[in-house]
Formats: structure tokens, sequence, C-alpha cells
């Protein structure tokens, strides 16, 4: 056990499924003993499951948590979080608590859950296979050395980037936090368009999965920026051009633009109605 999580030790995560998962099976990596980890979970098939595959402690409900919990992982739904926040404040007023339940502000976490000691997290699906992008808010109350441990921990996962103001969480989801579907829309597509130019569907598949793969890379990669890696595949009267002129006449970046404004004005009015609960 690497000696930056010791004090966040244990640890309890309220909520078993695939985000709790994800974040245990990297943090497990990096090094935090599954015997240091407990997870309540009501669903007795995923308790099994989880003390199987990662030798976890599993609890049915919260009544058997250690009292000496260090970090509270907040892995539930976001519409039963009062609920069960406010049942579990008296036994968890020394922990650091983190939640990845989207668009529960931390004003009401921390009114919740008597403590001001909240980070929230708003991380992506492709946490679960390690490549994740998290947007990260810390509220005043958490020490620098504690949100340096969560920025260690949540790498484990992906990237992380932090944010000062915590609005600016409605615009990660709208980016990364939603953005995976978009860029699944797209994929899918491009598979329909390959199809009906004749491809089949496994190749037109691989072609616009792996370009999307390799272009990302080579995106994340290179020092230039994204209009001039795309300029450098655009020659003036050639195919790319012919599609981009295509894409430009119908909008679509103010297309594009207009679906994330979208995203986020929804995240802004689900955290309006959960404050309100």
């Amino acid at each position: 056990m690497t000696q930056p999580f010791s004090s966040l030790l244990p640890m309890a995560f309220i909520g078993g499924g695939n985000m709790a998962q994800a974040l245990i099976s990297g943090w497990s990596k990096q090094g935090v003993p599954a015997a240091h980890i407990h997870v309540v979970e009501p669903l007795a098939d995923t308790r099994q499951r989880l003390e199987r595959s990662m030798g976890i402690h599993c609890h049915e409900n919260a009544d058997s948590l250690p009292h000496d919990i260090r970090l509270v992982v907040w892995a539930i739904k976001p519409q039963v979080f009062k609920d069960v926040a406010c049942g579990l404040k008296d036994r968890l007023t020394h922990a650091l608590h983190l939640s990845v339940a989207a668009g529960v502000r931390s004003d009401s976490m921390a009114r919740w859950l008597n403590s001001a000691r909240v980070v929230r997290a708003m991380p992506n699906t492709p946490a679960l296979i390690g490549l994740g992008q998290t947007g990260l808010f810390a509220r005043d109350a958490v020490l620098p050395q504690e949100r340096e441990q969560i920025q260690q921990l949540m790498q484990a996962i992906g990237q992380t980037v932090w944010v000062d103001n915590e609005a600016l969480l409605d615009a990660v989801t709208a980016v990364s936090g939603s953005g995976p579907a978009y860029v699944f829309f797209f994929i899918e597509a491009m598979v329909n368009a390959g199809v009906r130019m004749g491809l089949s569907a496994e190749q037109a598949h691989q072609l616009a999965v792996g370009t999307f793969v390799g272009a990302s890379e080579l995106a994340r990669s290179s020092t230039e920026s994204l209009a001039v890696l795309r300029d450098k595949v655009t020659s003036k009267g050639g195919t790319t051009h012919a599609a981009i002129s295509h894409m430009q006449s119908d909008d679509l970046a103010g297309l594009i633009d207009q679906a994330l404004q979208a995203a986020q004005q929804r995240a802004i009015e689900l955290g309006d109605g959960l404050d309100r609960r």
C-alpha cells in the first residue's frame, strides 16, 4: 500500500454498480488493499459477484460498516441520494465524501451529510476500460492533500480535469459525460453509410471504429491544432474536401454547439430539480 492513500482507509462505496466496480478495479491496481474496501449494495447477486471477483467486504446495508470509514464514494442514483445520505450522516462524521452521482450539487450534499468535505466527480463510461475523462470539483473544506489523493485515485480510470466553479461541471457533463454517446452516434452513421455504399457491416464497423481510434490518438499525441490536423487531410477539390464542405454547408459545427448547449441546460435543470428535493 502506498503512503499517499493511507489516510483515506478504510473506504466505503455506497452502491456497487458499474462505475463503482471500475473505480474499485482501478484503485486495487494502484495498491489499495481489498481488505480496506467496503461496499454497501442491496442486490445479493452483485454482492456475491464483488466478493468473489474482488475479495472486498460487501454489506446489504450500512449498519455493518466500520465506524472509522475515511472515504465514502457515493455511487448511487441521484434520486435516492438525499434519503440515503440523511440516514447515514451520523455514522460518517469523519469521512471525506466523493460523489460520482450525476447532478447532485455539493451544497445539497453538504447539507444532507452535515459535512462540507465533499468532492464531486463527473466521469464518463470509458472509465470502465481505464480511458475515462473525469471532471472534478472540491469544496473549500477539502484539504489540498486530499485533492491530490482524489486526483491520483481518479487517474486510475483515465484523465482528470479540475474546475474551480462547480457550475462548470454541467459543461463537463455536456462535453465528456454525455460525449461517448455523440461519438457512438457519429460512428453508427458512418457504418450505416458504408453499408449503403456496398461494404459489409463488419467491414464498415472496423473502418469507422478504427478511424476514430486512430484519429483520436493522433489528436492526443500531436502538438498541432485540430484545425491543422484536419487541413492536412483536406486537399482542395479532393474527397475529404467534398465531405467537409457538405458538413459546413449544413452548419454541422453549429448543430454540435447547439446539441452540447442542450445537454448543459438539461444538466442544470436536473441539478435544480435535485436541489429542491
